[in-house]
């Protein structure tokens, strides 16, 4: 799809498609398991123990990452399905933004690449491997 104010490119077949996680940063994975299991968040992966947790959201999810280093500096990162990972990540390029890394693909069957908006919240273009 093009716009008027765009023109067409070949990256138009790179589109978001879905929310699918948004990653928040603990310095206390047991209090935070603790505190989304009592308001009926599932795990669907990780638990107290872990340094990462993931709960299910409908067909989304809540990450639960732990940082043990001085005051927690890192907010989180919103993750983003997106039609085509290496299609978006060139129209990033295309668009002047410079991500962190090239796509890859992930032990946890996505691949993906993160970019940093702005204002320093973290992204995550990711699609199911």
């Amino acid at each position: 799809m093009t716009s008027p104010l765009m023109p067409p490119s070949d990256h138009d077949d790179a589109r978001v498609e879905s929310l699918s996680a948004i990653t928040l940063a603990t310095h206390d994975m047991p209090r935070a398991v603790r505190f989304y299991e009592a308001l009926g968040f599932r795990i669907v992966h990780g638990g107290a123990n872990e340094a990462f947790t993931s709960f299910a959201l409908g067909t989304s999810f809540l990450n639960i990452t732990s940082e043990t280093h001085g005051p927690i500096q890192w907010w989180g990162r919103v993750i983003i399905y997106v039609s085509d990972v290496d299609a978006f990540y060139r129209k990033a390029r295309a668009n002047g933004i410079e991500p962190q890394f090239a796509p890859r693909d992930a032990p946890w069957n996505e691949r993906y690449f993160h970019l940093t908006d702005p204002d320093g919240h973290e992204l995550s273009f990711a699609r199911p491997l």
